[in-house]
């Protein structure tokens, strides 16, 4: 739904109220509102791997995010804006959907709907809630939180993403816990008329708990569902790219274990991390087709149920105070999908960036993928910290397509994903480099530490070259490339 005048309003005047608030003057010393001001330098060239015009980004942006957070007794709040202005449709939010038809690479045709063609320029509203302590226990962990919040889990394969919800967290030194709810209801963007197809009608339900068994070794399980009964069109009935062609519901359950390998401030000479993943449920898609007059409309409907099962291993050496080295492994099935609510972004390598654990360049998502990382890190203090890191991607079933990455190539001859062309299982492989430089250490109050992942200022390079495999055919260029630039600094 698109942010309407009335809703542009309520934007200006809620931080205008929030920010003219009495209080707020004794709230200054605590840093309880503030501004972060974010700088983006972006450069990508070819998501669609040469096979159509577009493809390229080149352009630098800002990015303005006011916040305000207030805590009186047992209550708290918070809300951050956002206003983006940039030179070209540039990723300022490593959150952005990756999906959607944009930063050069407009779908054409009858079935294109430019409903979700992101601008240069927008508003939005990121995250606004309230929460109250201690509803069940004594321990200052223990919250209930409602509103459009930051839903986040350490490995990012589950949950990192920015939706309403109503969730309740427990959080000790040894026992933390989960459960909660959510649905997109808005992107709360200017430049956003519709939710996603995705999105639309698609209720999540969640929960988790860890157990600290010994010091620094934690064991838990995990469970989502998603319910989504969003009206599917007719057959017959003209249909574009917005329009719903699935729904149904699936659960995922999962058991996690590892050795606090996410918390970069860890010391140990070894970390590892495991997952195992469990899907299930029942799914209702449409058939598509064109008429006479070329136009894409709905067929018939098939039903299906459908498994899967997805896991994820990796293991961390220390051999040196500042330097370290490891490898991971990852593979999904044929039929398993992710959520809808991942970011697959994490400290997995070790440091205080959080890097995508698929590629910055190509960036996967789990489904009918194997994906095998060699990486080494190094951090110095809180003053600087790098990645470099290999990935080499393949399919698991070698005539079916992946659960998605951010290569658009299309085939000439068909007009269809160019991955469905041939069998071969060789998806390509990556070269990664992140460096940052922090600066500054500032404070903020502990209850932001999900919606907050940064100090105080930094620089920091994030650039991956991926070269395509034969799973893409001969007709596609030789190398893409994604570097990204991000300048932070909060007042």
């Amino acid at each position: 739904m698109k942010l309407n005048k009335w809703m542009k309003a309520g934007i200006g005047l809620s931080f205008a109220a929030l920010w003219s608030c009495p209080t707020l003057a004794a709230l200054t010393a605590t840093q309880n509102f503030g501004i972060e001001v974010k700088g983006t330098a972006q450069s990508e060239d070819d998501r669609d791997l040469g096979t159509r015009d577009g493809g390229d980004v080149n352009g630098v942006g800002i990015d303005l995010r006011p916040w305000v957070y207030f805590e009186s007794g047992k209550w708290a709040g918070y809300a951050m804006g956002q206003v983006v202005t940039a030179t070209d449709t540039i990723q300022t939010d490593p959150l952005d959907d990756q999906t959607r038809a944009d930063a050069g690479v407009q779908t054409t045709g009858a079935n294109h709907n430019n409903a979700r063609d992101g601008d240069d320029s927008y508003f939005a509203l990121r995250e606004f809630w309230v929460s109250y302590q201690g509803l069940f226990t004594p321990y200052p962990g223990e919250n209930l939180k409602f509103g459009r919040q930051r839903l986040r889990n350490d490995d990012g394969q589950w949950q990192d993403n920015n939706i309403e919800a109503l969730t309740w967290n427990f959080d000790t030194t040894l026992l933390k816990a989960h459960l909660g709810t959510a649905e997109r209801f808005s992107d709360y963007r200017t430049d956003y008329d519709q939710l996603s197809a995705r999105d639309k009608d698609r209720l999540h339900v969640f929960g988790d708990a860890y157990y600290q068994w010994m010091p620094g070794q934690w064991i838990g399980a995990r469970a989502h569902y998603t319910h989504d009964d969003g009206k599917l069109p007719t057959e017959g009935e003209v249909i574009d790219d917005l329009d719903k062609t699935r729904n149904g519901n699936l659960t995922w359950v999962g058991l996690d274990a590892n050795s606090d390998a996410y918390n970069y401030r860890n010391t140990n000479t070894i970390n590892y991390w495991s997952n195992l993943t469990f899907m299930k449920g029942s799914l209702h898609e449409l058939n598509t087709g064109t008429d006479t007059a070329g136009n894409y409309v709905a067929g018939t409907k098939d039903n299906s149920d459908v498994t899967g099962w997805a896991t994820d291993l990796g293991m961390r050496f220390r051999i040196a105070p500042d330097w370290q080295v490891g490898g991971a492994y990852s593979r999904a099935s044929k039929d398993y999908e992710q959520n809808g609510l991942q970011s697959n972004r994490s400290n997995w390598t070790g440091t205080r960036s959080r890097i995508s654990r698929f590629g910055e360049a190509y960036q996967a998502q789990m489904g009918n993928t194997q994906v095998a990382s060699l990486f080494a890190s190094w951090q110095m203090q809180d003053n600087y910290d790098a990645s470099l890191i290999y990935h080499k991607f393949w399919r698991v079933d070698g005539n079916d397509l992946i659960g998605g990455s951010n290569i658009n190539a299309i085939d000439d001859t068909t007009l269809t994903n160019s991955l469905a062309r041939n069998g071969s299982k060789d998806l390509g492989q990556e070269m990664d480099l992140v460096v940052t430089k922090y600066f500054k250490q500032g404070l903020l109050p502990a209850s932001l530490s999900q919606s907050i992942d940064e100090p105080s200022a930094l620089v920091r390079l994030r650039a991956g070259v991926f070269k395509p495999g034969d799973a893409y055919g001969s007709g596609v260029d030789s190398y893409m490339h994604r570097a990204i630039v991000d300048v932070i600094w909060r007042f």
